[in-house]
């Protein structure tokens, strides 16, 4: 475990690079990686919210001190994605894992592909003020199943023309409050073996929370300087790959 705890350091340190400096994909990544090692949907979710709640406020902090939250924005997002969250956790601890498995490795593929697909459109900035709270139901939802609240959130608000770095750190200071309550919710209704499986795989969260914590403030910063097409090309097909990775093992 000792060598998984550095590894998910390097794994969480990459993660929130994407994720504080694009917005999208410490969730996914992490989760991705962590159903290619055969851990439980419903744990993997768990440990992912663990670390997305460290992750997100630290994140979440450094994005308001470089100026990065629209407050508005903040305000429409922010209850709609906890009570979808909240949905989302109780009911990825109520289906079968074998049902799980492979419908969430399908979903996250299908993330992916939207990334890919909005990373390679081009849009006229605006001011999104329509359908945020409906979007961020949907995102707090989908998020449960490990990732997802970045990917749909912040790419579609991006891709409807919303100002990239205010989205960004908008999106990313909710999901410190989104996995909060997920993290609640999943632990009031997991099973018993869930909850030891997450036991097992605290040196795994440790890690990816390690390597969250060091990499947010520099991703924050970085969040203006980044080509952030080219990086989500390249996080997009990642996550494809590391899907059907998943998908071929069953």
């Amino acid at each position: 475990m000792e060598k998984l705890f550095f590894l998910f350091i390097v794994v969480g340190f990459f993660a929130q690079m994407i994720d504080g400096a694009l917005g999208m994909g410490y969730g996914t990544i992490s989760a991705i990686a962590l159903l290619s090692m055969g851990i439980p949907p419903a744990t993997t979710s768990a440990g992912v919210h663990a670390a997305k709640i460290i992750a997100g406020g630290v994140s979440g902090i450094a994005h308001l001190r470089f100026g990065n939250v629209d407050r508005k924005l903040f305000e429409r997002l922010l209850v709609p994605g906890i009570l979808g969250g909240i949905a989302g956790a109780f009911t990825i601890t109520h289906l079968s894992r074998k049902v799980v498995t492979p419908v969430v490795s399908v979903y996250l593929a299908a993330i992916g592909l939207m990334m890919f697909y909005k990373a390679v459109r081009t849009v006229t900035e605006k001011v999104v003020t329509t359908h945020i709270r409906p979007l961020a139901l949907v995102g707090g939802f989908l998020d449960s199943a490990g990732g997802g609240w970045g990917p749909i959130v912040t790419s579609t608000l991006m891709a409807r023309g919303n100002n990239p770095r205010l989205t960004i750190g908008t999106v990313n200071l909710v999901e410190f409050f989104v996995s909060l309550a997920q993290l609640a919710t999943l632990l009031i209704f997991l099973g018993k073996n869930d909850l030891d499986g997450v036991l097992q795989v605290l040196p795994i969260i440790a890690g990816l929370i390690v390597g969250a914590m060091m990499a947010a403030p520099i991703a924050a910063y970085v969040c203006r300087k980044i080509p952030a097409q080219a990086m989500i090309i390249i996080v997009s097909v990642l996550i494809i790959a590391l899907s059907a990775q998943t998908l071929l093992r069953r």
